[in-house]
């Protein structure tokens, strides 16, 4: 847990050096999102290589689809709701 938070401070500290770097923070942008779809497709692949997981998709049922659907409406309405209160410029 620890090197997390190292790894994360580390982060904040060289994003705060390079801000004034607008081609080099709009290349961390386009890194972020490619990187966040790679975790999201080895996870997929860690789902579908698990055979416990994909003997056992019958049995989760409509709770589970209920529970993953509210945790992604959830993620929308909060973003939606921190990108209104702190980063829409006021017109």
């Amino acid at each position: 847990m620890l090197t997390v938070v190292i790894i994360m401070i580390s982060g904040i500290l060289v994003g705060y050096l390079i801000r004034s770097f607008g081609k080099l923070v709009k290349v961390n942008d386009k890194l972020t999102t490619w990187a966040i779809y790679a975790l999201l497709f080895l996870m997929g692949i860690g789902i579908g290589a698990n055979k416990v997981i994909m003997n056992s998709l019958h049995t989760l049922g409509l709770k589970a689809l209920i529970i993953s659907l509210g945790g992604v409406a959830g993620s929308i309405l909060l973003g939606w709701l921190t990108y209104r209160v702190f980063f829409k410029k006021t017109e």
